[in-house]
């Protein structure tokens, strides 16, 4: 594993990882906070919390002490509390006690729905987000539980005003499941259920009968269509709806504990008093909801209130354990659907057209608090664990953007193993051996408090298990892939056999060179000759030219003029049996060469060798700071995983680098070499509207 100094390079390849601050998804706009990340890394359940309750639903202290008390409740409940706000022009998923506080405080917060997520974030503004907004973060975010008190309806008179509330569109069109004490008793809920069939809702009641909830009393005089017993069947109905693909929501109401329904009465009369007297004062639109509430706490003297505080604790509770009783089911799905990866046992057939064959490991970061390190004696510090290698980590990609790789490597029998294999439950890691007598490969790093390398200790031998006799017991998975990707940690034999074996089978090599010393592996012999594509960095493209005996600079170029111009030279060699290369420039972007077809370069997978005209592309970095970095480990296992994607997804060429540039992006944002949250959407060039996309740049390869 190679560590480099400069983190603000874009698609840098095995570095180490810096556990700063967590920010992911689209445009850096979205932040995730560790603890959120860390349980969604690991399969274990999230819990979406909103946050107009805290800066529009309830006075201060008690807004605060409600926010806290319910993320007290989902983390008694066994589940992670992910509450959403925006703070700064940001979206945060998850916030700190302190960020709580500010927006509980706070006189200047704004309520935050879909339709206000682009100017407060465009003007750096701060705000408690509707449950609309919630719902798109907590989608992006990949959350597929969200608890609040009550959603939105079509507002009383509402045939004739119109007021209908941006939560029901967004139950429509955002598959989330969201539990709640049913719709604000304020609302016309006859006509809010009716709204939300046609927006094609499921709404299912929580207990032992389909009486739909009416927020602050366990009956409204409506039903609804079905109804749940446990968090089981939640569960199940939530697992069968994102089995569907159905991009709709599902609306689980909780009703009210009886002990805190009887004055449900007089809280409903309360109501029929506030709403006449917003009518004759004019409120309107999102005003009307907090000007009711306002009135109604003060007509019952605080026992609104106190309704409001029991239902939203029932809600987090029974929240909480569907969440628990999905992650449960969704991950013993995922144990059922894998063999277990023990060298003596492979499945007989698959149905991926990708197989990944490379490294496995256990990486721990040790980051020294102080400015220079002490040797002989214990500095403070924090050690970060994550997991990586680079055949996982393309495989990892892969995985996350819809493909099924078969991933085929090697692990002791040991507790590393336990740990990254139940981490890589959403792989198919059916070809990953478990030898007894070997441990799992680790590497560890020792960085200063700047990121810089102190020391590091690698333990890779076991990669060397991941031998040609092994490999070939999947033929049958080799033979029928479309594409074949190796990383540079196997054994040369290994790489040798898969070569002669694609070339037998017309089956396209993907090589990732892994560092500049295993660059050269397929060069030793003819084995390169079978390869179709691989994405070097300049280091490692000189080692793979310097093999076959072609003369290299000796020092390599700094500017990026000359760092294209020697790249363009290099390359010329290994396309006369390669169908493409994607050299990799760090901060100067990514350069593609190979095949000139229509204007762009022919990323598809050719059937046969032919004479061809050859150019390169010129991608542009996207920009990062290095306050956004965390990760740079896994940025360029990102981009090969994202382009393969797209290249298997039949995608044109610049869908393809845009999509390997997004996914890096997305890493490099996270403490994982892989974000979690990576996801098709996340690297669909046409979603990120605020990107600029220059045109590449065209150069004759003669």
């Amino acid at each position: 594993m190679r560590i480099l100094k400069q983190l603000s390079a874009l698609v840098l390849r095995r570095e180490i990882t810096t556990c700063q601050r967590t920010m992911c998804k689209k445009d850096c706009l979205f932040r995730i906070h560790p603890s959120v990340s860390q349980a969604m890394a690991e399969n274990k359940p999230v819990v979406a919390l909103e946050s107009t309750i805290i800066t529009h639903g309830m006075p201060y202290p008690h807004n605060l002490r409600t926010a806290k008390e319910v993320e007290a409740i989902v983390r008694a409940q066994g589940a992670t509390p992910a509450t959403v706000g925006v703070i700064g022009g940001e979206v945060h998923v998850g916030l700190s006690s302190e960020e709580l506080d500010h927006l509980a405080q706070s006189k200047s917060s704004l309520k935050v729905s879909r339709r206000d997520l682009p100017y407060v974030i465009s003007k750096g503004l701060s705000g408690g987000t509707t449950v609309s907004a919630t719902m798109i973060a907590a989608h992006r975010g990949g959350i597929p539980v969200f608890v609040t008190g009550g959603i939105g309806g079509v507002h009383r008179d509402g045939e004739n005003s119109l007021d209908i509330s941006a939560d029901l569109t967004e139950l429509g069109r955002t598959p989330i499941a969201v539990v709640s004490a049913g719709v604000k008793s304020i609302l016309d809920i006859g006509r809010t259920l009716e709204f939300l069939e046609t927006q094609g809702v499921c709404v299912a009641t929580y207990g032992q009968s389909k009486n739909f909830p009416a927020f602050f009393s366990p009956q409204s005089g409506f039903r609804s269509a079905c109804h749940v017993s446990n968090p089981e069947e939640a569960a199940k109905l939530i697992a069968s709806s994102l089995s569907l693909g159905l991009q709709s929501g599902i609306l689980l109401a909780v009703p009210i504990p009886e002990e805190h329904a009887a004055s449900g009465q007089q809280i409903e009369d309360a109501i029929k008093v506030a709403v006449a007297e917003a009518r004759a004062e004019g409120v309107m639109g999102k005003d009307v909801t907090p000007f009711i509430l306002q009135k109604v706490s003060a007509l019952t003297q605080g026992k609104s209130l106190q309704a409001n505080i029991a239902l939203i604790h029932n809600n987090a509770k029974v929240g909480s354990q569907i969440a628990c009783a999905l992650s449960k089911q969704m991950n013993d799905r995922g144990l059922k659907s894998q063999t277990s990866p023990k060298a003596s046992k492979f499945p007989s057939n698959s149905d991926s057209n990708i197989v990944v064959i490379g490294g496995i490991n256990v990486d721990f970061i040790a980051k020294g608090k102080t400015k220079a390190l002490k040797f002989g004696q214990t500095n403070p510090g924090s050690v970060c664990q994550s997991f990586g290698g680079v055949g996982r980590n393309i495989a990892d990609s892969l995985s996350r953007l819809g493909q099924k790789p078969l991933f085929i490597s090697a692990t002791g029998a040991d507790s590393n193993s336990d740990a990254v294999l139940n981490y890589c439950k959403h792989m198919n890691a059916s070809g990953v051996a478990r030898l007894k007598e070997h441990s799992t490969a680790t590497y560890c790093a020792v960085i200063t408090e700047s990121g810089e390398l102190s020391l590091g200790l690698g333990d890779m031998d076991i990669h060397q298990q991941i031998t040609e006799h092994y490999v070939s017991q999947f033929k049958t998975q080799l033979s029928s892939a479309t594409l074949v990707c190796l990383d540079g940690n196997i054994p040369t034999s290994t790489i040798n056999y898969v070569c002669c074996f694609a070339e037998k089978h017309n089956i396209n090599v993907w090589y990732e060179p892994t560092d500049s010393e295993k660059a050269c592996k397929p060069f030793l012999s003819d084995a390169w000759k079978s390869l179709s594509y691989s994405s070097p960095n300049l280091a490692e493209l000189c080692t793979m030219n310097k093999t076959l005996g072609v003369k290299t600079p000796e020092v390599l170029p700094s500017t990026r003029d000359e760092m294209l111009s020697v790249a363009v030279a290099l390359s010329r060699p290994l396309l006369e049996h390669l169908h493409c290369l994607v050299v990799t420039l760090g901060a100067n972007g990514v350069l593609l060469c190979g095949e000139y077809d229509a204007g762009t370069v022919n990323l598809q997978p050719r059937k046969q060798k032919k004479k061809r005209q050859l150019c390169a592309l010129h991608y542009p970095a996207l920009a990062v700071t290095p306050e956004e970095i965390m990760n740079v480990s896994g940025a360029g296992d990102s981009l090969a995983g994202a382009l393969m994607a797209g290249i298997l997804l039949g995608k044109d060429t610049d869908s393809c680098v845009r999509m390997g540039l997004l996914a890096a992006r997305t890493s490099l944002a996270s403490p994982h070499p892989i974000a979690p949250m990576l996801t098709l959407d996340a690297v669909n060039p046409n979603e990120v509207h605020t990107q600029t996309w220059p045109k590449p740049s065209l150069v004759w390869i003669d």
